[in-house]
């Protein structure tokens, strides 16, 4: 049997932009070519994409890291570099995404075909065509290419099932499942019998049909994290419509309408109150000899206003008429849904790696007797997009780094002629 997964980590990396490249035109008939170096090519963003035949999270299971392609660089003769193919990773319908160092909800992929861009690919740097002036007509400078965004990501599937079954341990819901749907969930008398959600389909006589799921046994104090509580809880937010299980078995030694008041306090507790979905009370196990007198007990602590649908999977009574009740409930809440205002699409939020304004503020670092370390955001992507192979490169880079105040900063850290200033990965000799 396939496990079901409901949450899971994943590390994705979009592409890097390509480098824009610096060349020269050098046609026989063009005497004074001047620069024809292209732009890079954009990197290969990262979309998620939900996909109605996909039930659970388990092809990430062994496969947690994703990388874009990268842009290719720019060509000559003012030819652009080509951008990379993006990569679409799909997810089951019902699936939640998060950061998962923030814990901020990136998007909620609940319609198939709906699509999220979880990390945007770099930008193509800027070939050396885009430097020329009218004093510097042979500029031997371009930019490299932006970094992809590197993101850990966080996916949780809630169950998207019409249908729910809730109820304590033991009470008859796998048995329940079983009996309706074509589902196999392990059957077993002893608590957290259903550790993952079992899933199937309800198929009635009159062609309706609709998706049940038997979800994870429940503890007093799940609300508040106890036990497998909250990853129970977390399936019921989606269902339509709550079919409560209360055992109406004599022997088990448990007060029926304590054992619903519990279940109903754990819903209410959840941070969205899931008491206001619709509830079907149902008494299971009614084959048990004694199950009548315990029902009636519990049919009168609850009130006559009340309804409780009697069944008993293993001799199928009630079982069909609480189906039908049931999928009453899920036309009657779709036809609601369908009624309301359509929502404007999801926009595809993205995450553009360049988006914050990055920092100004560098800190200098005496690294040794003769060297020193710089760093800051601002200061380090300058040097990344820096082309520091041409000499015309690092002469803007000198420029750049005078103006922030570098120059002035290191002299004040006691910088001598000759020592050594590194930047990331780019190290340079300090000159007065």
């Amino acid at each position: 049997m396939a496990m079901f997964v409901d949450q899971t980590k994943i590390d994705i990396q979009a592409g890097k932009g390509g480098d824009g490249a610096v060349a020269f035109r050098h046609e026989k008939y063009v005497p004074l070519g001047g620069p024809a170096g292209g732009d890079g090519g954009r990197g290969g963003s990262i979309y998620l994409v939900a996909d109605s035949g996909l039930r659970t999270l388990m092809d990430f299971r062994f496969r947690r890291k994703f990388k874009a392609d990268n842009g290719e660089n720019g060509r000559i003769k003012s030819q652009y570099g080509r951008g990379a193919k993006d990569v679409y990773l799909k997810v089951p319908m019902g699936t939640s995404v998060y950061d998962f160092n923030t814990n901020e909800l990136i998007g909620d992929l609940v319609e198939n075909g709906q699509k999220l861009l979880v990390a945007r690919g770099g930008r193509g740097g800027r070939g050396n065509i885009h430097f020329a002036t009218p004093t510097r007509t042979a500029p031997e400078i371009a930019e490299n290419g932006e970094p992809g965004e590197l993101r850990t990501l966080r996916l949780e599937l809630k169950v998207l099932a019409d249908v729910g079954l809730v109820g304590f341990p033991s009470v008859g819901k796998s048995t329940l499942l079983s009996t309706v749907t074509k589902a196999k969930p392990k059957i077993a008398a002893y608590e957290f019998t259903t550790l993952t959600p079992n899933l199937g389909m309800v198929v009635l006589p009159d062609g309706r049909d609709f998706s049940m799921a038997d979800l994870p046994g429940l503890i007093e104090g799940a609300s508040k994290g106890v036990g497998l509580g909250i990853q129970f809880l977390r399936h019921v937010e989606r269902t339509k419509v709550i079919l409560h299980l209360v055992s109406m078995d004599p022997n088990n030694g448990r007060d029926a309408y304590e054992d619903y008041q519990t279940i109903r306090k754990e819903l209410a507790g959840y941070t969205t109150d899931l008491t206001a979905k619709k509830e079907l009370i149902v008494a299971s196990q009614m084959d048990i000899p004694g199950s009548e007198e315990k029902l009636a007990e519990f049919k009168k602590k609850l009130g006559e206003d009340v309804t409780v649908y009697p069944i008993s999977s293993v001799t199928h009574q009630g079982v069909k008429e609480l189906m039908s009740k049931a999928a009453d409930l899920v036309d009657k809440i779709a036809k609601q849904e369908a009624e309301k205002p359509a929502q404007a699409e999801v926009e595809e939020k993205a995450y553009v790696y360049n988006a914050k304004k990055l920092d100004d503020h560098f800190e200098i670092t005496r690294t040794g007797e003769n060297s020193f370390e710089i760093t800051g955001e601002r200061i380090e992507r300058l040097v990344q997009r820096t082309n520091l192979d041409h000499n015309d490169g690092v002469m803007l880079l000198a420029r750049k780094l005078k103006n922030m105040g570098v120059d002035n900063a290191l002299r004040e850290k006691g910088a001598q002629n000759g020592d050594d200033v590194t930047i990331g990965d780019f190290t340079f000799e300090y000159v007065e």
